[in-house]
């Protein structure tokens, strides 16, 4: 997803990453050999890969995850190589990255490297091959941790319990992997399994936003690997329930945040607007019917994903089978949302505090949007 190009040609680059050091913009990665990397020779792909470093000898910013590829077998990325190679040509010109200074000296990023350009491969003898399996592509060629760690201030990911523990991605919160979800109900390798296969849990919710696109690529993935790497997640939870006391706890969840009445505008336009798709038990009019008592972005830290979600609705998701939902940026001023999204929490997240940012995170959404 991070190398199609704006008109949806695979690997023509071009995507913008918004960073803290400024706005860097995907490569051209299809076999052009103008524009892109037809000319590269498999030493020069595989030491950008692994290394960091560009054909023309100048360093990579790793917006590029060469920190993850680091750890990927030879195999493998000789495999990437002979695939991108195949692909067909896309003679998209990319506009350059030109970070303000001191960060658009490329020749710092050589003692970034050493700070923390390491390789450490994750393996363990006292695990399943499942594990293992699950391990070397949930922190390899799946470079999750790109989304779902919080970086230093010099852009580097944090390691330790901070490993996978959140982070943001695309103006959207990539939540906890680990014990540190603030999911109600805790992920199971079983729930992980189905998540990462159709996009959607029944306990936890419906793959929107920037991990759209991530399971709708999965899906070319055998069976197998996914259930590696929902075996390699789980392993990160320190209580699991068993399968028998999910629905339970669920029921529970629902049973007492269920909207009974339209007590103000905001539970009006719940009712009005958002429960035909949204609340439990009715007909899957429109494909899947996510609850909102069971919704990890209602539970979670910041109210940043259920803004863009209301705002932009789910236009593109993993699976047809999904349904779409509407966007309402043209139908809700900022106060309405504000007081929309305050509502939603108090309601369907009742044991969690208030968000105290709602305005603030508004503006980081639409920053630029007439209210």
């Amino acid at each position: 997803p991070c190398h199609i190009g704006s008109d949806g040609t695979p690997f023509a680059g071009g995507r913008a990453f918004e960073t803290p050091f400024g706005t860097v913009y995907a490569a051209n990665i299809s076999p052009d050999v103008k524009q892109g990397i037809g000319a590269w020779s498999y030493p020069a792909f595989e030491r950008a890969m692994r290394q960091g470093i560009h054909r023309d000898g100048s360093h990579l910013y790793p917006v590029h995850p060469y920190t993850s590829f680091v750890n990927v077998d030879e195999a493998d990325i000789q495999a990437i190589y002979a695939y991108l190679m195949a692909e067909a040509p896309a003679a998209n010109r990319v506009q350059k990255t030109a970070l303000t200074f001191p960060f658009n000296l490329r020749g710092l990023m050589a003692g970034w490297n050493t700070l923390f350009l390491r390789q450490t491969p994750v393996s363990d003898a006292t695990q399943s091959a499942d594990w293992n399996r699950g391990a070397y592509l949930v922190e390899g060629l799946g470079h999750c941790s790109a989304c779902h760690t919080e970086r230093n201030v010099l852009g580097a990911e944090l390691a330790g319990k901070a490993h996978l523990a959140g982070g943001f991605a695309d103006g959207w919160e990539a939540p906890a992997l680990t014990s540190l979800s603030t999911a109600p109900i805790p992920w199971t390798e079983d729930e992980l399994t189905t998540y990462l296969r159709s996009g959607q849990s029944r306990f936890h919710g419906v793959a929107a936003g920037p991990m759209a696109p991530i399971v709708e690529d999965l899906a070319t993935l055998p069976d197998a690997d996914i259930r590696a790497m929902a075996t390699y997640l789980a392993s990160f939870q320190e209580h699991t329930p068993e399968p028998e006391k999910l629905e339970a706890m669920a029921f529970e969840l629902e049973a007492r945040t269920k909207v009974t009445s339209a007590s103000s505008p905001a539970a009006r336009l719940y009712l009005g607007a958002c429960a035909v798709c949204h609340e439990v038990g009715g007909l899957p009019l429109f494909g899947s019917r996510p609850s909102l008592a069971l919704n990890s972005n209602l539970h979670g830290a910041t109210p940043d994903n259920l803004i863009q979600v209301i705002l932009h609705g789910i236009m593109k998701p993993a699976s047809s089978d999904l349904g779409y939902m509407p966007a309402f940026k043209d139908h809700l001023s900022d106060a309405q949302l504000a007081e929309f999204v305050s509502y939603l929490r108090g309601q369907f997240a009742p044991d969690k505090p208030a968000w105290a940012d709602v305005d603030a995170a508004i503006s980081r959404v639409r920053p630029a949007e007439p209210h």
